[in-house]
Protein backbone atom coordinates (compact mmCIF):
# COMPACT_ATOMS: atom_id res chain seq x y z
CA UNK A 1 0.00 0.00 0.00
CA UNK A 2 2.88 2.28 0.84
CA UNK A 3 4.55 1.49 -2.33
CA UNK A 4 1.38 2.27 -4.80
CA UNK A 5 1.23 5.75 -2.62
CA UNK A 6 4.86 6.74 -3.85
CA UNK A 7 4.47 5.39 -7.16
CA UNK A 8 1.31 7.54 -7.74
CA UNK A 9 2.78 10.81 -5.89
CA UNK A 10 5.88 10.16 -8.30
CA UNK A 11 3.53 10.35 -11.04
CA UNK A 12 1.65 13.16 -10.19
CA UNK A 13 4.90 14.91 -9.65
CA UNK A 14 6.10 13.90 -12.67
CA UNK A 15 3.32 14.71 -14.62
CA UNK A 16 2.85 18.13 -13.13
CA UNK A 17 6.20 18.84 -13.79
CA UNK A 18 6.12 18.47 -17.48
CA UNK A 19 2.76 20.34 -17.80
CA UNK A 20 4.41 23.13 -16.17
CA UNK A 21 7.59 22.81 -18.48
CA UNK A 22 5.69 23.11 -21.93
CA UNK A 23 5.42 26.23 -23.26
CA UNK A 24 3.64 27.72 -26.44
CA UNK A 25 4.33 27.19 -29.44
CA UNK A 26 4.53 30.53 -31.92
CA UNK A 27 4.77 29.67 -35.42
CA UNK A 28 5.27 32.30 -38.19
CA UNK A 29 5.97 31.98 -41.88
CA UNK A 30 8.00 34.12 -44.57
CA UNK A 31 7.79 33.97 -48.76
CA UNK A 32 11.59 33.56 -49.19
CA UNK A 33 11.23 34.15 -52.85
CA UNK A 34 9.49 37.83 -52.19
CA UNK A 35 12.00 38.67 -49.90
CA UNK A 36 14.98 37.89 -52.33
CA UNK A 37 13.18 40.10 -54.81
CA UNK A 38 13.10 43.03 -52.83
CA UNK A 39 16.78 42.18 -50.76
CA UNK A 40 19.09 45.65 -51.56
CA UNK A 41 21.79 44.32 -53.80
CA UNK A 42 20.45 41.44 -55.75
CA UNK A 43 19.56 43.87 -58.46
CA UNK A 44 23.40 44.47 -58.49
CA UNK A 45 24.40 40.84 -58.35
CA UNK A 46 21.87 39.92 -61.08
CA UNK A 47 23.63 42.46 -63.26
CA UNK A 48 27.19 41.46 -63.10
CA UNK A 49 25.87 37.77 -63.21
CA UNK A 50 24.08 38.10 -66.27
CA UNK A 51 27.32 40.35 -68.15
CA UNK A 52 29.27 37.32 -66.90
CA UNK A 53 26.44 34.79 -68.99
CA UNK A 54 26.98 37.11 -71.79
CA UNK A 55 30.91 36.74 -71.85
CA UNK A 56 30.59 33.16 -71.54
CA UNK A 57 27.71 32.74 -74.45
CA UNK A 58 30.08 35.15 -77.05
CA UNK A 59 32.76 32.37 -76.19
CA UNK A 60 30.44 29.87 -76.80
CA UNK A 61 29.44 31.11 -80.02
CA UNK A 62 32.80 31.89 -81.38
CA UNK A 63 33.74 28.39 -81.17
CA UNK A 64 30.22 27.02 -82.47
CA UNK A 65 30.88 28.72 -85.43
CA UNK A 66 34.39 27.52 -85.44
CA UNK A 67 33.27 23.87 -85.80
CA UNK A 68 31.28 24.81 -88.34
CA UNK A 69 33.17 26.30 -90.66
CA UNK A 70 35.76 23.54 -89.84
CA UNK A 71 32.79 21.01 -90.72
CA UNK A 72 31.36 22.62 -93.45
CA UNK A 73 35.17 22.95 -95.09
CA UNK A 74 35.82 19.03 -94.20
CA UNK A 75 32.03 18.42 -96.19
CA UNK A 76 32.77 20.38 -99.26
CA UNK A 77 36.90 18.95 -99.66
CA UNK A 78 36.97 15.65 -98.23
CA UNK A 79 36.34 13.53 -101.69
CA UNK A 80 39.90 15.46 -102.72
CA UNK A 81 41.85 14.46 -99.64
CA UNK A 82 43.57 11.05 -98.74
CA UNK A 83 42.76 9.17 -95.90
CA UNK A 84 44.83 10.48 -93.56
CA UNK A 85 43.89 13.95 -94.49
CA UNK A 86 40.21 12.63 -93.74
CA UNK A 87 41.23 11.36 -90.73
CA UNK A 88 43.35 14.15 -89.19
CA UNK A 89 40.34 16.44 -89.87
CA UNK A 90 37.57 14.77 -88.74
CA UNK A 91 39.29 14.15 -85.07
CA UNK A 92 40.18 17.91 -85.50
CA UNK A 93 36.13 18.30 -85.61
CA UNK A 94 35.58 15.81 -82.90
CA UNK A 95 38.08 17.19 -80.53
CA UNK A 96 36.43 20.42 -80.86
CA UNK A 97 33.04 19.14 -80.04
CA UNK A 98 34.61 17.43 -77.23
CA UNK A 99 36.17 21.27 -76.21
CA UNK A 100 32.98 22.48 -76.45
CA UNK A 101 31.03 20.20 -74.70
CA UNK A 102 33.40 20.87 -71.58
CA UNK A 103 33.41 24.27 -72.14
CA UNK A 104 29.65 24.52 -71.30
CA UNK A 105 30.19 22.33 -68.53
CA UNK A 106 32.36 24.31 -67.00
CA UNK A 107 31.06 27.56 -67.73
CA UNK A 108 27.62 26.26 -66.06
CA UNK A 109 29.80 25.46 -62.90
CA UNK A 110 30.76 28.66 -63.46
CA UNK A 111 28.15 30.41 -63.11
CA UNK A 112 26.55 28.54 -60.52
CA UNK A 113 29.56 29.05 -58.29
CA UNK A 114 29.47 32.70 -59.13
CA UNK A 115 25.91 33.13 -57.80
CA UNK A 116 26.19 31.59 -55.09
CA UNK A 117 28.80 33.78 -54.54
CA UNK A 118 26.92 37.28 -55.54
CA UNK A 119 23.88 35.75 -53.73
CA UNK A 120 25.49 34.35 -50.38
CA UNK A 121 25.94 38.11 -48.32
CA UNK A 122 22.14 38.90 -49.33
CA UNK A 123 21.08 35.13 -48.24
CA UNK A 124 22.77 35.99 -44.87
CA UNK A 125 21.65 38.98 -44.15
CA UNK A 126 18.04 38.07 -44.65
CA UNK A 127 18.69 35.34 -42.92
CA UNK A 128 19.95 36.83 -40.05
CA UNK A 129 17.34 39.48 -39.96
CA UNK A 130 14.69 36.37 -40.39
CA UNK A 131 16.60 35.17 -36.94
CA UNK A 132 16.55 38.03 -34.69
CA UNK A 133 12.86 38.52 -35.48
CA UNK A 134 12.26 35.36 -34.59
CA UNK A 135 14.30 36.02 -31.50
CA UNK A 136 12.41 39.07 -30.81
CA UNK A 137 9.40 37.99 -31.68
CA UNK A 138 9.25 34.93 -29.51
CA UNK A 139 8.70 32.90 -32.62
CA UNK A 140 9.10 28.64 -32.09
CA UNK A 141 9.38 28.28 -35.93
CA UNK A 142 9.38 30.07 -39.36
CA UNK A 143 8.39 28.22 -42.09
CA UNK A 144 9.32 28.57 -45.65
CA UNK A 145 6.37 29.28 -47.80
CA UNK A 146 8.11 30.24 -50.81
CA UNK A 147 9.27 26.62 -51.50
CA UNK A 148 5.97 25.03 -50.96
CA UNK A 149 7.17 22.10 -48.97
CA UNK A 150 4.81 22.70 -46.06
CA UNK A 151 1.54 20.84 -46.90
CA UNK A 152 -0.58 21.99 -43.88
CA UNK A 153 0.29 24.20 -41.10
CA UNK A 154 -1.83 25.56 -38.20
CA UNK A 155 -2.25 29.24 -38.67
CA UNK A 156 0.94 31.39 -38.06
CA UNK A 157 1.88 35.01 -38.27
CA UNK A 158 3.47 36.49 -41.30
CA UNK A 159 7.38 37.97 -40.62
CA UNK A 160 7.88 39.62 -44.11
CA UNK A 161 6.52 42.70 -42.65
CA UNK A 162 8.90 42.49 -39.28
CA UNK A 163 11.76 41.62 -41.50
CA UNK A 164 11.43 44.08 -44.08
CA UNK A 165 11.08 46.98 -40.86
CA UNK A 166 14.27 45.19 -39.57
CA UNK A 167 16.26 45.00 -43.19
CA UNK A 168 14.67 48.91 -43.49
CA UNK A 169 12.64 47.88 -46.49
CA UNK A 170 9.61 49.44 -47.27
Amino acid sequence: MKKTLIAIIACLLAFGGTAMAQKTVKLGHINSNDLMQIMPGRDSAQTVLQAEVQELETTLKTMQSEMEKRYNEYMENQSGWTELIRNTKQREIQDMGARIQEFQENAQKQLQQREQELLKPIIDRAKKAIEDVAAEGGYSYIFDSGVSALLYSPESDDIMPLVKKKLGLK
